[in-house]
């Protein structure tokens, strides 16, 4: 079984109050005479029901929507520990117990965002998490999820009332950063708490955090966490049609590094086909993109940014509009974009807008 990784600690984490913790009892009787010895604990599992909801009918592509292999699908978790660790550029040393905390989001580099309000560093006990944990301090994100920094105050509201009302679903029903959203965090917060963390996040600059290059192979990689780090020996292999977004730093993303970022290989080509759907709409085959984003997609009004963003969320959420997982009625704007956009037209523009630069 792989070694555990912070994204799949999180999800157990946030799903706390649903674990199974079952003891194990002898099947041995014990000699006449003599006490049976205490039987050793099980390991705590939790096995959420959506592990083992059927595939959607029409596939999805596995590198957006990340499920862990099946031996880790039980999400057992490892001990904590109190050893010290370290990452560059900071002076912090912070043990795992203290990164694996919802409630205490793991801060290494506290200068690089104004100070957080509480909702976003700790959250409620037990629910909802601090929105740092999963999202970061300063609101980069990972794969598993988005960035949050320079989203829109009002598009942010409305997109956590779209989780609380289910109007904001996913394309595959497996995919646990959804479940943890809209199960664990959105029907627990608070209307203030809301406002207060949109408030936050809208104030921060998303920095550049991707290094986007085109290629024709890549690392073979595998979900951990789900997010595709590399297989340990695993070579290379052709990357089709694919995007591959995985971490520079494969420790530093285990401990929460907000400074570590990531790899995003894309297919030779792609930038430069994406540019022009996301500039022209490619002779009306779909909306130009700039229409509503902004000339560099770096948003207007509430029409979120995109431009600099992570490809494994992006290529999500055209997934979700264009399978109708996404039913709010300003999400209705996207549909007349999604609609003819092939598996290619995807790769292509989220390879665009992850390349350009995010503020």
């Amino acid at each position: 079984m792989s070694t555990m990784s912070v994204r799949v600690a999180k999800l157990v984490s946030c799903g706390a109050a649903a674990l199974i913790a079952g003891v194990a009892l002898s099947s041995v009787a014990a000699p006449a005479g003599q006490t049976a010895p205490a039987a050793a604990p099980k390991r705590q599992v939790y096995h959420p029901a959506y592990l083992d909801l059927p595939p959607p009918a029409v596939p999805l592509p596995d590198w957006a929507f990340t499920r862990d292999p099946p031996e880790t699908a039980d999400l057992q978790r490892q001990a904590d520990d109190d050893v010290p660790r370290h990452v560059p550029n900071s002076t912090l040393a912070l043990t795992r117990t203290h990164v694996l905390n919802h409630n205490d989001a793991a801060d290494w580099h506290p200068d690089n965002h104004p100070a957080a309000p509480s909702i976003v560093m700790f959250g409620h006990k037990p629910q909802p998490a601090a929105c740092g944990f999963c999202h970061l301090p300063n609101g980069q994100g990972a794969p598993e999820n988005a960035p949050l920094a320079g989203l829109p105050v009002n598009y942010f509201i409305q997109q956590v009332h779209d989780f609380q009302t289910k109007d904001r679903k996913t394309a595959d029903m497996r995919m646990a950063s959804w479940h943890g959203m809209s199960e664990w965090v959105a029907p627990k917060i608070t209307e203030e708490d809301l406002k207060t963390a949109a408030t936050y996040f809208a104030g921060l600059k998303l920095k550049p955090y991707l290094k986007v290059v085109e290629v024709t192979r890549v690392p073979k990689t595998h979900s951990v966490g789900y997010t595709l780090l590399p297989v340990p020996g695993g070579g290379t292999e052709p990357i089709g049609n694919r995007v591959i977004e995985t971490p520079m730093d494969v420790e530093r993303f285990h401990l929460n590094d907000s400074e570590s970022g990531y790899m995003v290989y894309v297919p030779r080509g792609s930038i430069k086909r994406g540019e022009k759907l996301a500039k022209t709409g490619d002779n009306g085959r779909t909306m130009a993109c700039v229409a509503c984003h902004g000339a560099d997609l770096l948003g207007v009004g509430d029409v979120p940014p995109i431009a600099g963003r992570g490809p494994s969320n992006l290529a999500r959420q055209l997934y979700n509009f264009k399978r109708g997982a996404r039913a709010a009625p300003d999400a209705e704007l996207m549909l007349p974009v999604v609609k003819d956009l092939t598996d290619r037209d995807i790769v292509d523009v989220i390879a665009y807008a992850s390349s350009r630069k995010p503020s």
